[in-house]
């Protein structure tokens, strides 16, 4: 069970250190570097999953609100960039743009109707809605049904930069990425990011101070959509398809499984666990052996031994290392 003490406090979230500053560049500094030995191509279906469990995170991390129907909003966005692609051929930052503009008017739609209820309530409204959403993408002539939209070109970025290279690809992601992991840290940082924190810590004190807390977790929802719905454009775009899998109920469990593993309540937990997921999915994809299996051990001893999640009990463990 995660308790208010488990979080990043108000207070520590405003402060500045230096050290984070080191990290920033560092984090820049590998994704520059990691293309020379690293399978481009699992990077950028890495970086994907990693922003989709950090848009996860800025609801339930920071807003406290668990939902089980995310996957609604990276398949969405996955399908409408496909379309514009295939087509409507228009560049592919267009396209990315509409997959995006479609998930957060998708995310508007299901948030109206999922914040009036709260915690299990709000969890069974917003993957109710998503099932709804997953049988119209079934049934919609536009989806292709189970064959999905594929055999669409990449295009070519403002229309000079060809996106079908790999590496050239590679960048615009980590670019992609880079930029959606600063903007959901500004969010987090703001003042609107304090008392969406203050709303997750104490929801009727907030309201006695005179905050509308529905439209905080609207807003918050909303922009979760967002960026979710930036990581499933960004992954239909390497992937070249979208599927009924990225609308299934199974993706939004596979977020939740990530943001947990990793630790909820801090950037960097959402993308380590993705990282784990993606590279144990990708390791045992040829083995024989069930992902599954593996997936739901690690979660185990996850949940035995790094009760915050790996990058959550690290933090709470460091000072008394520091100590000793």
């Amino acid at each position: 069970m995660i308790v208010a003490e488990d979080y990043e406090t108000v207070a520590d979230s405003r402060r500045s250190h230096p050290a984070q500053r080191v990290l920033v560049l560092a984090l820049i500094g590998v994704l520059l570097l990691l293309p020379l030995w690293v399978y481009p191509v699992l990077l950028m279906k890495l970086m994907c999953f990693a922003l989709f469990a950090s848009a996860f995170n800025l609801l339930l991390g920071y807003g406290g609100l668990l939902s089980f129907g995310h996957a609604a909003f990276f398949g969405g966005a996955a399908y409408v960039t496909a379309h514009a692609l295939k087509v409507w051929e228009i560049n592919p930052e267009f396209a990315i743009l509409t997959g995006v503009g479609a998930a957060l008017g998708l995310g508007l739609v299901i948030g109206l109707l999922a914040v009036r209820r709260q915690g299990i309530y709000f969890a069974m409204v917003t993957l109710a809605l998503s099932q709804m959403f997953y049988f119209f993408c079934l049934q919609a002539p536009f989806t292709h049904g189970e064959d999905g939209i594929q055999g669409f070109s990449r295009g070519k970025l403002f229309g000079i930069v060809d996106l079908a290279d790999s590496t050239t690809l590679y960048y615009f992601v980590a670019a992609m990425f880079v930029a959606s992991l600063f903007a959901i840290w500004r969010i987090v940082h703001s003042p609107f990011g304090m008392i969406l924190q203050a709303v997750r810590e104490n929801e009727q004190r907030a309201i006695s101070l005179g905050y509308s807390v529905q439209r905080y977790k609207l807003g918050a929802f909303v922009m979760s959509a967002g960026f979710a719905g930036l990581a499933g454009s960004l992954k239909a775009l390497l992937f070249q398809f979208a599927t009924l899998t990225d609308v299934n109920w199974h993706m939004s469990g596979e977020v939740i499984l990530m943001t947990l593993l990793g630790g909820i309540g801090s950037i960097a937990g959402p993308i380590v666990g993705a990282g784990l997921v993606v590279t144990l999915q990708n390791h045992l994809a040829t083995s024989g052996f069930p992902v599954t299996t593996v997936l739901g051990a690690t979660f185990i001893v996850c949940v035995l031994l790094f009760r915050r999640g790996i990058v959550g009990e690290l933090r709470h463990r460091l000072p008394a290392w520091r100590r000793k």
